[in-house]
């Protein structure tokens, strides 16, 4: 019996540490304005990058940007929202899987809030595809002009964080115990 609950406990500890990543690759995503790539037909030197929260734009012929808040599709905006949701979630996911190593009873809790985290990262990730009609991008819901506009690196880091909340919640639901 003592060795199950040491095998729970390193289950416990590896889901928290997937958690912890998970929440540091959403937060990354959300503070950087990599997630569309935009380069304009008319000047394709110039690379143009929207975010959640700041855009950056290259003055055409030069090396300046110039990096501010503007006006984003609501899409985007609830976007941000449910990301910012998630990522308390995964926070106190992981202080509840850490507290849970000295309290067993608070492990259900932690999963919980965990497939919270997780469901709320979903939604953001099919909510924010359905912004690319933005004027300045020029797609369309779920299309992004291929020859102007990419997804960039925020939005990778970002599938990133919903993977490892999936197998964080998996170690932290002992799915995985049987296997090992």
């Amino acid at each position: 019996d003592l060795v199950y609950v040491r095998m729970v406990d390193k289950f416990v500890v590896i889901g928290a540490g997937f958690f912890f990543f998970a929440n540091a690759f959403a937060i990354a995503a959300v503070s950087s304005p990599w997630w569309i790539i935009y380069k304009p037909r008319e000047n394709l030197q110039s690379v143009n990058r929207y975010g959640l929260t700041i855009s950056c734009r290259q003055a055409p012929y030069g090396d300046r940007e110039w990096c501010g808040y503007v006006d984003v599709p609501g899409e985007w905006v609830a976007t941000l929202v449910l990301l910012l949701l998630g990522i308390l979630c995964l926070c106190c996911t992981f202080c509840l899987l850490v507290a849970s190593l000295f309290k067993s009873e608070i492990l259900g809790k932690a999963q919980k809030l965990a497939f919270l985290g997780m469901v709320l990262f979903c939604l953001a990730a099919l909510i924010f595809p359905v912004g690319f009609y933005f004027d300045e991008i020029g797609g369309s819901p779920y299309k992004l002009t291929p020859s102007t506009s990419k997804v960039g690196t925020s939005y990778v880091l970002f599938i990133m964080a919903i993977f490892f909340t999936i197998i964080g919640e998996l170690f932290a639901c002992r799915v995985c115990a049987p296997i090992f």
